[in-house]
C-alpha cells in the first residue's frame, strides 16, 4: 500500500472526500516526522513504535578504489513492531 492508497482506503472507509482524507495523512505523516526530529519516540499500542537511533561512524572501504574512507556517524529513523501486529502478520501463512 502506497500513500495515495491509504488516502483512498481512508476516504471510503471513513466516508470523506479525498480532499479532506489526503490532510488527515498528510498532517499524521508530518507530525511523526517532526516528533521524530526533536527526538521523540512515537508509540502507536499494538502497531510498533518509531524511534531515532544513533549509528556511530566507522572505517569503511571504496569499492572502486579499496581507499580506505572514515564514515561519520549518522541517526536514523526505527521501527520496532508492536506484538498485536506481529502476531497477525505471523497468523496469515501462505
Amino acid at each position: 500500500m502506497n500513500k495515495s492508497q491509504l488516502i483512498e482506503a481512508l476516504a471510503k472507509q471513513e466516508n470523506l472526500t479525498l480532499k479532506k482524507a489526503e490532510l488527515v495523512v498528510n498532517a499524521l505523516f508530518e507530525n511523526m516526522a517532526e516528533a521524530l526530529v526533536r527526538k521523540e519516540r512515537i508509540e502507536i499500542r499494538g502497531f510498533g513504535s518509531f524511534k531515532v537511533k544513533h549509528y556511530n561512524g566507522y572505517k569503511g572501504r571504496n569499492p572502486k578504489t579499496g581507499d580506505i574512507i572514515e564514515v561519520g556517524g549518522k541517526k536514523l529513523p526505527f521501527f520496532k513492531v508492536g506484538k498485536d501486529l506481529r502476531e497477525m502478520v505471523d497468523r496469515e501463512k501462505e
